[in-house]
């Protein structure tokens, strides 16, 4: 098969975008990628930080259940929503916002990767371009901090593939070649993935709390043991300082991923937890400046965190508010706004809008969709408040209030 992937316009032209970065054309970045199979001179690594054995048990995938949305008319409407973003033909798993803010990447079950121009929603001129993802599907998917490459996390192979971009003049792919596989090291469901914003590692987790620091040329440079029974959720922070996780137990557990000055990795370091629930926490999420998080949990509540705190000196993180939610038949996740102002927290198909400080609960938006939510997150400047579910994502304007 060819390595290129096939690609689909499905749309007409729009307004050139400004260049990216140049971060993934230095030695870290995709020429390192592409010259990783090359290069197996691992820095040592200080303090703890244990290397995974090469997996040697096959793991058994379940079959995707059948959807039931596809029979379900898409009459859903609300006055704050602005689009419908429709193309892929299987139910997204996966969604991210470029460094820009000017366009979104998901993933499905049909075995591709969507590109959407969300510059202006409103318009009649927006693109959209499809990549097809050979024989797998990505059940996670970043964009690179320069915006030229897109990393997923494949299903049944259950390992990270990094993909360069090759752009048009309106910043949308016209090629994609697929730079370096990392080596398959989970054995179970992969429930955390992500790239740092400055590009100096890359972070896997699944359920059976093996959260491992990747560096981009695949190395391992750390593995951390999330002691949370079952792991539901990891993620990295916006700020690239943090890793953290939860899961079965009532706490979410935050790292440090240390570096030196130079850039080189140091070693893990145990950072602070979020306490106070009674029962296992679904879901976690930052604001854009790492200055707070919020949790939802299986015993029924909420709660918003003050976390800029200095760990190292002994400052403890403060909870500025709690509150409950209406709970469901399947776990909730969450998102928080920029600013820290707004919570919306999705259970089953629907959402629920809070302000965090005070708790006030105000918009339900009932059956969004068929079957159950499964990504919320804002732009980057908190003006759209995106949600996918199904085999679409609904973009709503963010007059919430």
């Amino acid at each position: 098969m060819k390595k290129n992937a096939v690609l689909c316009l499905c749309a007409i032209a729009t307004s050139p975008t400004d260049a990216a970065k140049s971060f993934f054309t230095s030695a870290s970045g995709v020429d390192a990628w592409k010259t990783a199979s090359n290069d197996k001179s691992n820095e040592t690594v200080k303090e703890k930080t244990p290397i995974i054995p090469p997996v040697t048990k096959q793991s058994k995938k379940k079959p995707h259940s059948a959807p039931h949305w596809k029979s379900v008319k898409n009459n859903f409407n609300h006055p704050f929503l602005a689009t419908n973003l429709m193309g892929h033909t299987g139910k997204i798993l996966g969604m991210d916002c470029s460094s820009d803010g000017k366009y979104l990447v998901t993933c499905a079950e049909d075995r591709t990767v969507f590109f959407w121009d969300i510059k202006d929603i409103q318009g009649k001129g927006r693109k959209s371009v499809r990549v097809n993802i050979e024989f797998d599907h990505g059940t996670h998917i970043a964009w690179s901090p320069d915006d030229k490459a897109f990393i997923i996390h494949k299903y049944l192979e259950n390992c990270i593939e990094v993909y360069k971009i090759e752009k048009k003049k309106d910043g949308l792919p016209c090629t994609t070649t697929k730079a370096i596989t990392f080596e398959k090291m989970h054995l179970e469901e992969t429930v955390g993935f992500g790239i740092a914003c400055n590009g100096r590692f890359m972070m896997s987790c699944s359920t059976k709390n093996d959260i491992i620091i990747w560096s981009l040329k695949g190395e391992q440079l750390a593995r951390i043991d999330t002691y949370t029974m079952t792991t539901m959720k990891a993620k990295i922070s916006p700020c690239a300082r943090y890793v953290a996780a939860s899961g079965f137990v009532p706490d979410v557990k935050v790292w440090e991923i240390v570096f030196d000055k130079t850039g080189k990795f140091k070693h893990v370091a145990r950072a602070f937890e979020l306490t106070g629930h009674n029962s296992g926490v679904y879901d976690f999420a930052f604001d854009a400046g790492t200055s707070h998080m919020a949790t939802v949990s299986k015993d029924g509540t909420w709660k918003l965190f003050y976390t800029k705190v200095d760990y190292v000196r002994g400052e403890m993180v403060q909870l500025i508010n709690t509150g409950t939610y209406t709970q469901g038949s399947s776990p909730s996740i969450i998102s928080l706004s920029p600013k820290a102002d707004l919570l919306i927290i999705g259970t089953g198909n629907s959402l629920e809008i809070l302000k965090a400080q005070s708790g006030d609960v105000i918009e339900t938006i009932d059956d969004a969709f068929a079957d159950d939510v499964t990504n919320i997150r804002f732009d980057l400047l908190g003006k759209l408040l995106l949600v996918s579910g199904d085999n679409k994502v609904r973009i709503f304007n963010n007059t919430f209030q």
